[in-house]
């Protein structure tokens, strides 16, 4: 079995049908309250979602819509654990996921690619 090539398989399996345009990522600080307000109900502020505290812009995607979106839950929150455990779970959307087991951690690292692939990354959580 050729290693290489499983290192590549991921990859590919997360590549957009159509390369995405994306801005270069920022690194710029974004507390937990103010992710919480980016939860996409307030028109005039971005609709964010974060990975192992990396905070993506899903501004735009009708998935992440207050109401009727099937990510709406993740939408104003560090859904790293929910991601990682393939659940929809308010009470999942949590970032600590250190304490999962390596099936999670890499389920959790394809998210993580995916949504690399597809988002602008507009900063990195901080605490309040």
């Amino acid at each position: 079995m050729d290693a290489s090539r499983d290192n590549e398989e991921p990859r590919k399996k997360f590549e957009p049908k159509k390369p995405w345009e994306l801005d270069p990522p920022k690194s710029d600080p974004i507390t937990v309250s103010q992710l919480a307000e980016c939860n996409g109900t307030d028109p005039a502020k971005p609709t964010l979602v974060a990975i192992k505290g990396i905070v993506f812009d899903v501004t735009g995607n009708a998935m992440y819509a207050p109401g009727t979106g099937t990510y709406r839950v993740f939408a104003g929150k560090d859904a790293s654990r929910a991601l990682a455990k393939s659940s929809g779970k308010p009470e999942d959307c949590q970032p600590e996921w250190e304490d999962l087991d390596e099936k999670e951690k890499k389920t959790l690292d394809e998210w993580l690619t995916f949504f690399t692939k597809r988002y602008n990354i507009v900063g990195k959580v901080v605490q309040d």
